[in-house]
C-alpha cells in the first residue's frame, strides 16, 4: 500500500447517522446491479458505505489504485448517480490545495445495499 500524509481525522468524515441507518424499503430489494458489480467499484462503494465521505487520496491509497484508475471508476459511479464528488481547501496545507471529498449518494447507498443482497441471495 502507498503511504498516506493525511492524518486519519482528516481522512474520513464519519456520518452521525451511518452506523445507526434504518432501511428504507427500496434498501431491502434484492438487484443484482452491473455497474456496483465490478470488482473494484463493489470495493469503491463498500469502503464509502461506511462513512460520510472519504478523502480521494485516501480512497486511492486503501485500494492500492492509481490516479487514473480511481478516477476511470469514480466517473462511472458517479455517472449513474451513485457517487458526488466534492473540492474544499484544506486547512491542515500550507499551500490549501483543496481536497477530493467522495461521498456515496442516496442511490448509490440502495444499488450497493441491493447488489449485496442479491450476492447473499445467490450465496444462500
Amino acid at each position: 500500500m502507498k503511504p498516506h500524509a493525511s492524518s486519519s481525522a482528516t481522512a474520513w468524515r464519519a456520518s452521525p447517522v451511518a452506523a445507526d441507518r434504518s432501511p428504507a424499503t427500496d434498501r431491502n430489494k434484492v438487484a443484482f446491479d452491473e455497474i456496483v458489480h465490478a470488482p473494484m467499484r463493489l470495493r469503491i462503494c463498500g469502503r464509502l458505505c461506511a462513512v460520510d465521505a472519504l478523502s480521494f487520496v485516501v480512497l486511492r491509497d486503501t485500494l492500492d489504485l492509481t490516479p487514473a484508475t480511481l478516477s476511470k471508476h469514480l466517473k462511472v459511479l458517479t455517472d449513474a448517480g451513485y457517487v458526488t464528488m466534492d473540492k474544499t481547501a484544506s486547512r491542515e496545507r500550507a499551500d490549501f490545495r483543496r481536497m477530493a471529498w467522495v461521498r456515496l449518494t442516496p442511490m448509490g447507498r440502495n444499488a450497493f445495499d441491493g447488489h449485496v443482497a442479491a450476492l447473499r441471495a445467490i450465496w444462500e
